[in-house]
């Protein structure tokens, strides 16, 4: 298959209308309803059933629907990644939401900026569900993310520091004056929690406005302290899930420009949770490695990408003297 096929096959199942599709592409319609039924053909099944007043997709054309839109979004991402890594000057793209770094960027990019292969960085500050999409799309090179909230799949990743849970609540609320609180308080609340109520409110405005009205009550990292609104109060939740900030960017990345970059940030978590006395990731301050050099955190991930990358080119063609290792096998975040 053709992308340009897989290009008209796609633009015909999201509007399951010949006509539209063919607007849509710039097109007339007979050469695009030959070119899927010259797909069909090759292909050996039917895409679309036609027999009643509107098309629709068969099981083998709902399959191919979303084969398709993981390859059409992998071809556009990687023209977008070819084009940025022939600039004269190379720049590296850091993704995150506001207060999304755990408080450790200030530091990492004074740190990075001594680095011998650091490159220019763009700092994009977007919304939550903007960040992982960039890195899929190209135009980012790593985002700081939140495990377990957001996906990994498909990315590398390090984890650099674990942040506990806060309860947000107007100050009026009857927990607001409480120096803690635990799970099972706010389960007995008759005021909803979120993310178990509207788990899919994305937006951090309209959730605050929700919680502001004593719609909602919101469980989030204890980060969100820094941006949060005046009119909110937050309480530390004892028992709240872990979230971990992590490092995420492409599998199977190689730059020596985004090798340093995560090298600096592992380096600079592992020295603040010891200085803090928290935990990295999953555990992985307590594991650093002995044979790599001090202060580089080993995490379970995948050994591809940038890190293997780094480890086994050392000074060569990654970080001098080593950078974000990963033990094969596990898995990523």
């Amino acid at each position: 298959m053709e992308t340009r096929e897989l290009a008209y096959f796609a633009a015909v199942a999201e509007e399951l209308h010949f006509g539209r599709a063919a607007e849509r592409l710039g097109m007339a319609q007979p050469p695009l309803s030959r070119a899927i039924q010259k797909l069909e053909r090759r292909l050996g099944v039917t895409l679309f059933d036609r027999s009643g007043p509107r098309i629709s997709l068969t099981p083998a054309g709902e399959v191919l629907a979303r084969e398709a839109a993981k390859v059409l979004d992998a071809v556009a991402a990687a023209t977008v990644r070819t084009q940025r890594a022939g600039r004269a000057v190379p720049r590296l793209v850091v993704a995150m939401k506001a207060g999304g770094d755990g408080g450790l960027l200030p530091e990492i990019l004074a740190a990075y900026r001594a680095h011998p292969d650091a490159a220019e960085v763009d700092l994009v500050l977007c919304g939550v569900a903007e960040r992982a999409r960039m890195l899929r799309d190209g135009t980012a090179d790593v985002a700081f993310l939140h495990s377990p909230y957001e996906d990994l799949t498909g990315f590398d990743s390090e984890p650099l520091r674990e942040e506990g849970s806060v309860a947000i609540v107007p100050p009026g609320h009857r927990l607001a004056t409480r120096p803690f609180v635990r799970l099972a308080e706010l389960e007995d609340d008759p005021t909803p929690c979120w993310p178990g109520r509207h788990s899919d409110l994305h937006d951090p405005s309209m959730l605050m406005q929700l919680v502001a009205l004593g719609r909602l009550i919101a469980v989030a990292p204890e980060s969100v302290r820094d941006q949060l609104r005046r009119d909110l109060v937050c309480v530390p939740v004892l028992d709240g899930a872990p979230t971990t900030v992590v490092l995420a960017w492409p599998e199977g990345v190689r730059s020596r420009a985004l090798a340093a970059f995560v090298h600096t940030a592992t380096t600079v978590a592992a020295r603040h949770c010891a200085a803090n006395g928290d935990r990295l990731g999953k555990g992985a301050f307590e594991e650093l490695s002995g044979s790599l050099p001090p202060g580089i955190a080993v995490s379970r991930s995948r050994q591809t990408g940038v890190g293997r990358h780094a480890v086994e080119r050392g000074g060569e063609g990654g970080v001098p003297g080593g950078a974000a290792h990963r033990e094969p096998g596990g898995g990523g975040g």
